[in-house]
């Protein structure tokens, strides 16, 4: 087996102003002039909001201009702290509708709930503005393929908040995927073993001082307010969260995906359940799913795993990618490795980020959606994997599923999961 050298590894690297799609890195002249400030409002602001205020203010040219978050508590306590750090008025807003009715907001950055994000994306798109969601883009497959339709009628860009995408490190290892490095790749798995502790049973009490509960709720069914669920543990509830297949596991279905070159499954098997915690989580703490590519004669495998685990090859977050002459290791969002042969003899290897928040500021002044590293339609793809795990899981059996069509076959409950009763007036409408 031959030894990979530095000089071999450079040969074989891609170029850093080349992406493994051939993504162009040049922005043409377009309505945004040089001098022209690109105003972008973020929307819930308490967790990964945050980041998103932080990146877009990192950028030349760009103003975060707006704040919007259905608890004023929370909204007032991030505006104070915008003001120092950036010495900077920022305007405050509860309801992300108001947003959308302003004229001088050029994008949103959408960072509410799982619940929200679809919807938030869609309202947006036909207010005019650009998009930055979120991972997952949506709450169940209906809300995405609803997505997709919607930045395309009104023809805005849409960013998928799944960072790894713009790592300068993965789309050259995407390459090395597609020109044969590790030889045919026929299975990709996923990894999420985060750790996940008990989050106790608090029961119902009264709406906090400041928090709109109501809107918080929106296109979710109403019911009574939980400190189970604000701020942060609504992940693991089905009505706002999609367990952690749904939450960190989104950056690896979307990565299994690129790098295996398929879309949806056509058999899926999801098994797993709560084994730790007699806690009010009603996702399962322990998941394993099995997704079959008939077609392409490839698999896709992901497991979840909450607390005391083993590493796999080092990685407790990331993908392995298995061909029949190596195999590639992606540890987080910007390092892989890669071993080739029956010896494991270490071949190409790089850790390198990037900045998503720019590859979408650069695709919007622009305008030009062939610029972006996570357009919409991988969002919805990389969304609907772990929905469909999760649809597996909860019915306990093994499902066919018509990846063209997108509905599951001769199956009537599993189809009634693709989507979920909404309520007024926060509906994903059938027609966008």
């Amino acid at each position: 087996m031959k030894k990979f050298t530095r000089r071999d590894l450079l040969k074989t690297a891609l170029p850093a102003s080349v992406a493994a799609y051939a993504i162009p890195t040049f922005i043409p002249q377009t309505a945004f002039g040089a001098n022209d400030r690109l105003r972008v409002a973020v929307i819930g602001i308490n967790g990964r909001g945050k980041d998103h205020i932080k990146g877009f203010m990192n950028l030349d040219n760009v103003q975060v201009s707006t704040l919007c978050d259905v608890d004023s508590v929370v909204l007032g306590a991030g505006a104070t702290d915008f003001e120092k750090k950036y010495s900077k008025s920022v305007k405050q807003e509860k309801d992300l509708r108001k947003v959308y009715e302003d004229k001088d907001i050029d994008a949103v950055s959408i960072a509410t709930p799982n619940h929200w994000h679809a919807l938030a994306a869609i309202w947006a798109c036909q207010a005019g503005k650009d998009v930055y969601v979120e991972k997952p883009a949506c709450h169940n497959v209906f809300e995405g393929r609803k997505l997709v339709e919607a930045a395309t009628k009104y023809n805005k860009i849409v960013q998928h908040g799944v960072q790894l995408r713009s790592s300068l490190a993965i789309q050259e290892a995407i390459k090395h995927l597609r020109d044969g490095l590790i030889g045919k790749v026929y299975m990709a798995k996923g990894i999420v073993y985060k750790w996940r502790p008990d989050i106790g049973n608090l029961g119902n009490s009264a709406v906090p001082e400041g928090l709109d509960w109501n809107l918080w709720q929106g296109p979710a069914q109403e019911k009574p307010f939980s400190k189970n669920y604000v701020h942060y543990n609504w992940h693991w509830f089905w009505d706002y969260g999609n367990g952690d297949i749904g939450n960190q596991g989104i950056h690896e279905t979307d990565l299994a995906m690129w790098g295996l070159e398929v879309g949806l499954p056509d058999t899926i098997t999801s098994s797993g359940g709560k084994y730790l915690w007699n806690d009010c989580k009603e996702t399962p703490e322990y998941l394993t799913s099995s997704y079959q590519y008939t077609k392409e004669n490839k698999i896709l495998q992901f497991e979840v795993r909450p607390w005391m685990t083993n590493k796999e090859d080092g990685v407790e977050i990331g993908n392995i990618f298995y061909g029949d002459k190596g195999y590639m290791v992606i540890n987080g969002y910007n390092d892989y490795k890669t071993f080739l042969g029956k010896e494991r003899a270490p071949g190409p290897a790089r850790k390198e980020g990037g900045d998503h928040y720019k590859n979408f500021v650069d695709a919007v002044r622009a305008q030009d959606k062939k610029i972006l590293n996570g357009p919409v339609e991988t969002a919805h793809l990389a969304a609907s994997l772990a929905h469909l795990g999760n649809i597996s899981y909860k019915l306990g059996r093994t499902l066919k599923f018509d990846p063209i069509a997108e509905k599951f076959l001769g199956d009537k409950k599993a189809n009634e999961m693709l989507t979920r009763k909404y309520r007024a007036p926060f509906i994903v409408p059938e027609k966008v």
